[in-house]
């Protein structure tokens, strides 16, 4: 097929899955989103390590062999890809997408990223390797570790034979993934893009490492660990998952029936270029992001905005998106616009958090829900917006903007709108 004018092709969710600690499925993680239900628990299993952490958002009762894989399969890969093919098959199986009967093979891509790959795979080996030596490697190694096989598994189950890409961008990953798509989409390069993302790195290398770049939190209380906006926040919390949303050219949904979700109408993508962790801290590159996916998205003054915010609950991070959502909206909009950090119940889930989010997002405009900040109950007065402190509000909703922002200084945001 010929690439199309991207005028003229417009780009809609129409399936969601997710893997998370919240929930296995878009009905659970939904509820406890909602419901304010704190997803993080106590860290088990790394007592004896020294390790500064005490909790982690980890994916509980995941089985892969009920998403489809082999024993074999799951021999071969590492839990990331293993998340990714299951959250994958329940947003296909949602939308209703089957390869060669819903979507040619070449039509349909898959645009899903990890922002680390097969960590807990890196260790494992590299164990082996000094204790055992380099004939005991795994000859399935490398295909178990780089971060694109959780793209390339996806596309070997459900046979998709377009364009295949893995953006690796931190914790921005599937937030890039999705703006990407929604682009190939538009350029006629795909009719239907599996887009999303994928992390598992709690193990206490990763543990280790971010604990001692002073990222974390080291609080004991899972209640207390996260708090994206309150002045006693002290670092984020890790957690693992994974998210993937279908989009799909419109006109192609419509024509087979499918249930339209939301759309995808905006894509802002910029970098600080200032320090390789530090947010840089007059906001302009993360508005300067935030305003070009508004734009893009048509959002008007007015308008009733939802923004999912990438509300880590570290210092900097959380004052950084508090300016630059003033900078990108002005003063009066920045304070009408109803805004939540999901994070404050899942935790952190690197790659797959922007999808996770995106996710959110989409169901809160569905649902004309704005899901909580849980834990804010002493607001930072740097961070003064309506942060939907401790419990969901009801709010009829036109536009969401779900903002990313990322090690290396990646600003990444999309804008979704509600149909209907």
């Amino acid at each position: 097929m010929k690439e199309a004018d991207s005028g003229s092709r417009r780009v809609v969710v129409t399936g969601m899955g997710i893997i998370s600690p919240s929930g296995n499925d878009i009905a659970t993680f939904w509820d406890n989103i909602v419901a304010g239900r704190c997803a993080i628990v106590p860290l088990e299993g790394f007592e004896d390590m020294g390790l500064p952490v005490y909790v982690a958002g980890v994916v509980k009762d995941f089985n892969p062999l009920q998403y489809g894989l082999t024993p074999k399969d799951v021999h071969r890969t590492d839990r990331f890809s293993q998340m990714a093919v299951a959250a994958a098959g329940q947003a296909l199986a949602d939308a209703g997408i089957v390869s060669g009967e819903t979507v040619a093979p070449e039509r349909m891509g898959t645009y899903v990223t990890s922002g680390i790959g097969g960590f807990d795979t890196q260790v494992k080996q590299t164990k082996v390797m000094l204790t055992e030596g380099a004939s005991r490697i795994s000859p399935y190694y490398i295909p178990m570790v780089i971060p694109n096989l959780g793209a390339g598994n996806v596309a070997i189950k459900f046979n998709a034979q377009g364009p295949c890409m893995a953006h690796v961008s931190a914790c921005t990953s599937s937030t890039n993934s999705i703006g990407e798509a929604s682009l190939a989409i538009k350029a006629g390069r795909a009719d239907v893009i599996i887009a999303g993302g994928s992390e598992a790195v709690l193990n206490p290398m990763a543990l280790a490492g971010f604990a001692n770049a002073r990222a974390l939190s080291t609080e004991k209380d899972p209640l207390k660990a996260c708090l994206p906006f309150d002045r006693r926040r002290s670092g984020f919390v890790m957690a693992e998952g994974a998210a993937m949303l279908i989009l799909e050219e419109m006109e192609h949904a419509r024509a087979r029936g499918a249930e339209i979700l939301a759309e995808v109408t905006g894509y802002g993508c910029t970098c600080d270029a200032y320090h390789i962790t530090l947010p840089r801290q007059d906001s302009e590159p993360a508005a300067r992001a935030m305003k070009l996916a508004l734009e893009e998205g048509g959002y008007r003054p007015g308008e009733n905005l939802y923004v999912n915010a990438h509300g880590t609950g570290t210092r900097f991070n959380d004052i950084v998106e508090t300016r630059a959502l003033k900078l990108a909206l002005g003063e009066d909009e920045a304070h009408r616009a109803s805004v939540s950090s999901s994070k404050s119940m899942t935790g952190h889930m690197f790659g797959a958090t922007g999808a996770a989010e995106a996710i959110v997002s989409v169901l809160a405009l569905r649902n004309g829900i704005v899901p909580p900040t849980i834990g804010l109950e002493d607001p930072d007065p740097e961070c003064d917006l309506d942060y939907t402190p401790l419990k969901a509000v009801r709010r009829k909703l036109d536009i969401a903007l779900s903002n990313s922002l990322g090690f290396g200084g990646h600003n990444v945001c999309i804008t979704l709108r509600r149909v209907g």
